[in-house]
């Protein structure tokens, strides 16, 4: 079946989807939620090749694609976009649904399975963000750092990169979203894109609201280091960990079943991860660091482990996929493998 786009109007939000009905009978019905500084286009590729029972919908998020451009509010953590999923649900006429999240979408999907746990047949986390947020915590638990959640938010996203989303810029040069994507998105040890695909995902990553409300978000000052924590509103603000708690997941009674995977060269998405400013202080690339005792960089791997394995102790069933050589979009590095991981996880159903 072609692939078509199409804007949905629910309740909420006029929605702009990518969509592959079943050819036929539907028998598997399955949500697909990009991450940050991305759409649905990303997922073009892999809905185009699946079973023909399988209707396959792939929503831009608010403030990304080509939906409307409503601002966040980061006070509800992820919750403006789970609620849009919830709505998008009720007008296509789902009563439930198989949801695929990646990143930060991971998070988005993990939400409404808190929120709405009989709307979601299951969960396949690919590259998924923690489910304490991004940055500004330590231990599997979640802890923060520091009382106000320093090291989280707006204020820790390079303004440059924002500046160069907002501005179009389509060069290569260093720190542009082709840049970043090439080397970040992907490992690019292992994978580079077709030129043609790599220009639809870079206008993909260009079509990212940003200002006030949208990416990345305000912040405040902090007495703690790196100086900035979370503000109010916007994209990083709503992942924080100030907001972004999603660790009821594990006392659902049981959790919907969770397919886990990832690239053990995701730079993105890590125990050490390159985007977060506690392991870039611990590496001498911001200065002032107060050393691991204070600051340690944020276990992300050990705290979605963590939260699956209390889900298992409710009754709950998870498998982790760990890809050698994919960094943080697996779908894309490793197609086939992670086709077959994907379609054995949703069965026949």
């Amino acid at each position: 079946m072609t692939l078509t786009s199409r804007t949905i109007q629910t309740p909420r939000l006029r929605t702009a989807v990518l969509e592959r009905p079943a050819k036929g009978e539907t028998k598997r019905r399955l949500l697909l939620v990009h991450g940050n500084v991305s759409d649905s286009e990303f997922f073009r590729d892999l809905m185009d090749t699946l079973p023909e029972d399988i209707h396959a919908v792939a929503p831009d998020l608010r403030g990304y694609g080509d939906s409307e451009a409503r601002p966040i509010d980061a006070r509800r953590g992820l919750r403006d976009w789970s609620d849009d999923l919830l709505a998008l649900l009720d007008t296509l006429e789902w009563k439930d649904a198989h949801l695929l999240g990646w990143s930060m979408g991971g998070g988005v999907v993990m939400n409404v399975a808190v929120d709405a746990p009989a709307r979601v047949q299951s969960l396949t986390l690919v590259a998924p963000v923690s489910p304490y947020g991004f940055g500004g915590t330590h231990g599997a638990d979640g802890t923060p750092n520091t009382p106000d959640f320093a090291g989280s938010g707006g204020g820790t996203v390079n303004a440059a990169f924002v500046a160069a989303v907002a501005a179009g810029d389509r060069s290569d040069t260093a720190g542009s979203p082709r840049d970043v994507m090439r080397k970040f998105y992907f490992n690019a040890a292992q994978f580079q894109p077709r030129a043609d695909k790599e220009e639809a995902w870079v206008t993909s990553m260009l079509k990212t609201r940003t200002g006030e409300g949208f990416y990345p978000g305000d912040m405040t000052a902090s007495e703690h280091w790196p100086n900035v924590a979370p503000g109010t509103a916007g994209v990083a603000n709503a992942f924080s960990s100030r907001y972004m708690n999603l660790s009821a997941f594990a006392e659902l009674n049981p959790p919907p079943p969770v397919l886990w995977v990832r690239g053990d060269a995701d730079a993105i998405v890590g125990n050490a991860s390159l985007f977060d400013l506690a392991q870039l202080g611990a590496l001498g690339a911001v200065p002032g660091w107060p050393g691991l005792d204070a600051c340690p960089p944020q276990p992300m791997l050990t705290q979605t482990r963590a939260v699956l394995e209390r889900g298992e102790a409710n009754g709950g069933q998870w498998r982790e996929l760990v890809l050698p050589g994919v960094g943080h979009s697996p779908f894309i590095e490793a197609p086939d493998e992670f086709r077959t991981a994907l379609l054995e996880h949703l069965g026949g159903s």
